[in-house]
C-alpha cells in the first residue's frame, strides 16, 4: 500500500504547475498641468531609486519631473525642468523632425532618443538636451510614416535595442541593437493578436519588458509580454493584458526597483495633446 501511494505521488508531482509571474497594480494618477507644451509623452525613464521621472514629448521636448510618493505609491509629480530637445547645431527640432517616441538613459549622462516620421534614433547629452548623430539601419528609412521606432531600451551590457510598431511581416516584431558603431538584426519577437510594440526597457537580469498597444470601437487596450532573448522560445511570458478602456494610450514602460529590491514597472500615456484624452501614469509590481 506504501508502495503503491509513493507511486501516486510521483506520478502526480510533476503535474503540479509553477505559479506563473504576474503584475500587482501599485499607483494610478494622473498628472496635469494648463501648459501648452504638456502631454504628448512618448518615451520613458524612472531613476533607479524611483524618485525621478524622465520623459520626451511627441513635439521635442525634454521633461524631467518629481515622484512624489506616500507609502511608497505615486501621489503626485512635480516639473523641475523642461527644456527643447536641440539638434546638433543647438537650435530646436523642425516640426517633422521632433517626434520622440523612445528614451533610454545610460551612464555618464548620455542617452538616447528614437523619432518617428523622420525615422531615427540619436544619441544626446542629458544635461543639454543636444543630440548628436548616430549610424541608421538601412531598414529604418522604409518604415511607415507612423509606424516607427516607438520603443527603445538599453541593456545592461550596454547594447541599445530598438524595435518598430509597424511593419509588412504581421508574424514577427524585428529587433534591431546598435554596438560597436553599427547597427545589425538581432532577430524577432512574435507578434500576438493586435497588439503593436510602443516601449521597451530591460531588468537587471537582461530580460526584455514589452509595452503593447491596441485600438478598437471600445478604446486602447495594452499588454506587457517579458523575453528572455537568449532562452529558447524566447522565455515568452504575458504579464498582463487590460480590458479595453481600462488605461488609456500608454506608450512608454520604464524598470526599476524598490528599497526592498522588487522589480517596479512606470507606465505613461501619451495624450495626443487631445482634450478627451489623458497623461496617466500607472504602476505595477512585478510578482514571480
Amino acid at each position: 500500500m506504501i508502495l503503491r501511494l509513493f507511486a501516486l505521488l510521483a506520478f502526480v508531482t510533476p503535474l503540479v504547475a509553477k505559479a506563473e509571474p504576474m503584475l500587482l497594480p501599485s499607483s494610478s494618477v494622473v498628472w496635469d498641468l494648463p501648459a501648452p507644451w504638456f502631454g504628448g509623452f512618448s518615451g520613458a525613464e524612472v531613476s533607479e531609486d524611483g524618485e525621478t521621472l524622465t520623459v520626451v514629448t511627441d513635439k521635442g521636448n525634454l521633461v524631467v519631473a518629481k515622484m512624489i510618493r506616500r507609502a511608497g505609491k505615486l501621489s503626485a509629480l512635480q516639473v523641475l525642468r523642461k527644456t527643447a530637445i536641440l539638434t546638433p547645431k543647438g537650435a530646436p527640432l523642425k516640426r517633422g523632425d521632433s517626434d520622440a517616441e523612445g528614451l533610454a538613459l545610460g551612464a555618464g549622462g548620455t542617452g538616447y532618443i528614437s523619432f518617428e516620421h523622420n525615422h531615427r534614433v540619436m544619441q544626446f547629452n542629458v544635461a543639454s538636451a543636444r543630440l548628436s548623430a548616430l549610424p541608421q539601419h538601412p531598414d529604418f528609412a522604409v518604415l511607415p510614416l507612423n509606424g516607427g521606432l516607438e520603443a527603445l531600451a538599453l541593456h545592461p551590457d550596454g547594447t541599445l535595442y530598438t524595435l518598430p510598431e509597424q511593419l509588412a511581416d504581421a508574424k514577427e516584431v524585428p529587433i534591431y541593437a546598435f554596438r560597436d558603431k553599427a547597427w545589425r538584426r538581432a532577430g524577432s519577437l512574435p507578434r500576438r493578436g493586435p497588439f503593436l510594440p510602443v516601449g521597451a526597457d530591460f531588468d537587471r537580469d537582461g530580460r526584455l519588458y514589452l509595452l503593447e498597444r491596441s485600438f478598437g470601437p471600445l478604446g486602447f487596450r495594452s499588454r506587457i509580454r517579458r523575453f528572455d532573448l537568449t532562452a529558447p522560445q524566447l522565455g515568452e511570458t504575458t504579464l498582463m493584458t487590460s480590458w479595453p478602456s481600462q488605461y488609456d494610450n500608454l506608450e512608454a514602460l520604464s524598470v526599476w526597483y524598490d528599497a526592498a529590491g522588487r522589480t517596479r514597472l512606470t507606465l505613461i500615456s501619451d495624450d495626443n495633446f487631445l482634450f478627451i484624452q489623458q497623461t496617466q501614469i500607472v504602476e505595477f509590481t512585478v510578482k514571480e
